[in-house]
């Protein structure tokens, strides 16, 4: 009620149902033709758990009425996107959403951002940038949208919320498809939950009267509500379960590229952001290059908006670890100017006689503007003059090689068993 005694729109997130609360009895009809005689020793990846069901919501209805720590705005980069979800949010939230939007300077695809919720019974709004989805692209929008949910339960669980609502993130007018989309949504939440859903409470799924047919057929693949349904579940789930964080898993994750986030900031002696790549974790033969490509945009998009340097392990590389010129030279044409622009140092640690040669021919022949970026690094002492050791992560093969090669050096920091 509000105070002049009418009805409140808002819903209170305590008067809907758990998912544990929902019949069985139709999902697992649904599913006995498929599995005549349930094995109840067969578990499955994402077994049955009463206490972790408990927090889970499906609402048919408007996630802009919940009443809930947070709900979800799904928007574009320049967060004025105008889909039904967000016109709801705004409507309901008044003026001074958008006003507090403009500070924020946009939000790119996968990220999420946080404003007040102003006139809403939400205390919060977590702002995020689904994915344009296109087959082709396919791998890039996965890991997108699994960033978008991934991102939205990160920052919520930083600010201590008891509960959020979740709209349907991937918006008609960008293409994803619904069931494909939803089997992201939902495993993500479950693999947080499982391991970091400590202080979330309730998540609740708002849907609409389409999306919720989805939802329900889905749901019990990742929330079983029983072991006989966990069973009955199994086989219906897709080869590609992701992670353990619920992450999609392709091949071409394997190239390690990453951003040490060491203190300060993960930079060199410059100040510059310090990005990894491990020239042994390239499988070349095994992965599609298109996507590995997009992979990679992907990864730096964030990175190349301000002044880095990359060190790049050529140690105990072989063969099918090496990038041929064709794919870097695509890889040069393809990238914004701002990833060039910015970079400003290439460090080619424990080169080969044939890699300088290689390297040398593709920056004089190939490409321009990148010769007198490249700095060979026979030693890791070398590096260290240019970018201290606490600021890199060291696979122990790169530090067992060089201490072989080069005898021992002091200062080698310790490094996780990558």
């Amino acid at each position: 009620m509000d105070p002049l005694g009418a009805p409140s729109q808002f819903v209170d997130i305590d008067s809907l149902p758990a998912w544990n609360d929902y019949s069985e009895a139709d999902q697992l009809d649904s599913h006995k033709t498929q599995v005549e005689k349930p094995q109840l020793d067969v578990r499955s990846p994402f077994p049955y758990r009463k206490d972790i069901n408990a927090k889970i919501i499906l609402w048919k209805g408007n996630v802009a009425l919940l009443n809930c720590t947070a709900i979800v705005n799904t928007s574009n980069e320049s967060l004025t996107d105008k889909n039904a979800v967000s016109e709801s949010i705004f409507l309901h939230a008044g003026p001074n959403l958008r006003d507090e939007l403009q500070k924020l300077k946009g939000c790119r695809t996968g990220e999420a951002k946080l404003t007040k919720g102003f006139n809403l019974a939400a205390r919060f709004i977590i702002h995020t940038v689904g994915p344009k989805y296109k087959s082709r692209y396919r791998t890039a929008a996965e890991s997108s949208l699994y960033s978008c949910y991934r991102n939205v339960l990160q920052l919520a669980k930083e600010q201590a919320m008891s509960s959020v609502g979740f709209c349907v993130i991937n918006s008609v007018k960008r293409g994803y498809p619904l069931e494909d989309a939803t089997h992201i949504a939902l495993r993500t939440v479950r693999r947080f939950l499982e391991i970091h859903g400590e202080t979330l409470e309730k998540v609740v799924f708002a849907v609409s009267e389409l999306e919720q047919a989805t939802y329900q057929k889905l749901l019990p693949l990742y929330f079983p509500r029983s072991l006989e349904e966990e069973c009955h579940s199994l086989p219906c789930l897709p080869a590609d379960i992701g992670n353990s964080e619920g992450e999609p898993v392709v091949p071409e994750r394997q190239i390690r590229i990453s951003e040490k986030p060491g203190a300060p900031d993960g930079v060199d002696n410059c100040g510059r952001t310090v990005v990894v790549v491990v020239g042994r974790n390239i499988p070349v033969t095994l992965i599609d290059m298109e996507k590995a490509l997009l992979y990679f945009i992907h990864v730096m998009d964030h990175i190349a908006v301000k002044e880095y340097v990359i060190v790049y392990f050529h140690t105990l590389t072989s063969d099918y670890n090496h990038l041929d010129s064709d794919f870097l030279k695509k890889l040069y044409d393809v990238v914004d100017i701002k990833y060039k622009r910015n970079l400003k140092a290439v460090y080619f640690v424990h080169p080969t006689f044939r890699s300088k040669v290689s390297t040398w021919f593709f920056t004089t022949f190939t490409v321009s503007g990148l010769k007198d970026k490249i700095h060979y690094v026979e030693n890791l002492q070398q590096l260290f003059t240019a970018i201290p050791p606490e600021q890199i992560d060291f696979p122990p093969f790169v530090l067992e090689y060089d201490a072989r090669e080069n005898g021992p050096y002091y200062s080698y920091p310790s490094s996780p068993d990558l």
